[in-house]
């Protein structure tokens, strides 16, 4: 099946890769459940070991666009089969990682390779499904990030609690290599694009503030969300008193929430994808800031983290396909470009995240996140009035549409 528009008969090629998508988001998530245990083995603190979430999100955010641009000329199967098998190769060397040095390379390798595979994989979705039904398409590949949510993150707590934290990366590294065979055997050939700008012309649509001002949209709310998620895991074993095994299957039921968050996401960003932005970012905001004095009551606990759950998976969708919309005459680009906003964003979170614990102590983060996510509220709204402004004629009261 050379031909895309053959594909549109089959969702098969969504699900394959989502089906990746689950081992490659599995593979930069899964260290916020193994941070204490691996702070611990490596000697670290855990603020120190929140780095590596650092250095993971900036290496996507720097390499993300300019190496999407440059890849997207190529046949999609190669390199997404390329792909996980060096997600393979990387998570085998976490697995055997003897210091904290060789972990930070074992991470480097899977965040270079990262952003070219999500914003192709994007792309490809909405190419077979038509841009009409962008959301879904892509709330259909974005299922591999909340199972990875769901099951990966959780489960790779449990196994840390079980057997430690490099049986769990050993696993995932299995797993990578199980879906790269499963990529090359059952994934149809799609061609690159045979006539594509030089990297420099396409990365130029930042030069549209409207542009610009959804990627940094996407910077903000990934960093109040991962100023605090980064360290929930810690919350939940220091102020919780939660044992590790207790904590993945709390886990389990914060990313299980997400399922409903992709489908609300998905739903909801095609019908305005700011006034999206807006809805899912007030709940979480509050619930961040409520997870703390909730902690050792249970049933508020599981109310509190349900709404977190809910909120944080459909953004990551609604920001996915408000990028790509702004970015409509290059969606994979546009892809690109809230890969490294998002991930840019994360590594800040977990920075800023950090800093907090070591001057004002954990039950502080999440009222820092709350405050970065109010900022984000606040350019939503800007970025809104902005759209209208630019697309309605003077003395128009009303217009209809938009982001």
């Amino acid at each position: 099946m050379n031909d895309l528009g053959k594909g549109s008969r089959s969702l098969l090629p969504i699900f394959l890769l989502s089906a990746a998508g689950f081992t490659v988001l599995t593979t930069e998530f899964i260290i916020v459940g193994l941070l204490p245990a691996m702070a611990r083995d490596l000697r670290v603190s855990v603020p120190t070991a929140g780095l590596l979430v650092t250095l993971f999100a900036f290496t996507v955010a720097a390499v993300g666009p300019p190496l999407t641009a440059f890849a997207s000329r190529f046949e999609r199967k190669r390199l997404f089969v390329a792909t996980l098998v060096l997600f393979s190769v990387s998570n085998l060397l976490a697995a055997l990682s003897a210091n904290f040095g060789v972990m930070a390379f074992a991470r480097f390798i899977p965040a270079v390779m990262l952003p070219i595979f999500w914003a192709l994989a994007s792309e490809t979705a909405v190419q077979i499904t038509g841009p009409e039904k962008a959301g879904k398409a892509i709330s259909m590949v974005s299922f591999g990030v909340v199972a990875a949510t769901i099951f990966g993150i959780p489960i790779g707590t449990l196994v840390a609690d079980a057997f430690g934290w490099r049986v769990a990366f050993g696993s995932l590294a299995a797993l990578a290599f199980a879906k790269a065979a499963l990529l090359f055997f059952f994934l149809p050939s799609m061609a690159g694009k045979k006539e594509e700008a030089s990297v420099l012309k396409q990365m130029s649509i930042l030069r549209d503030p409207m542009i610009a001002g959804h990627v940094l949209l996407s910077l903000l709310v990934f960093a109040g969300m991962f100023t605090s998620y980064t360290y929930l895991a810690d919350i939940l074993e220091r102020l919780g008193h939660f044992d590790g095994a207790t904590v993945g299957w709390i886990l389990m039921g914060f990313g299980g929430m997400g399922l409903l968050g992709n489908w609300l996401g998905g739903r909801l960003v095609d019908r305005s994808a700011l006034g999206a932005s807006i809805t899912f970012s007030i709940p979480i905001a509050i619930a961040m800031i409520s997870v703390v004095p909730v902690v050792q009551s249970f049933g508020w606990l599981a109310v509190v983290l349900g709404i977190w759950g809910t909120a944080q998976a459909a953004l990551f969708t609604v920001s996915h396909v408000r990028v790509m919309k702004s970015a409509s005459a290059n969606a994979a680009l546009g892809a690109s470009l809230n890969i490294s906003g998002a991930n840019m964003g994360i590594g800040l979170g977990a920075m800023v995240g950090g800093r907090v614990i070591d001057h004002y102590g954990l039950s502080f983060v999440g009222w820092a996140a709350a405050g970065v996510v109010g900022i984000a509220v606040i350019l939503s709204v800007v970025l809104m009035f902005a759209r209208r402004s630019k697309e309605c004629p003077a003395g128009i009261v009303e217009c209809s549409g938009g982001l």
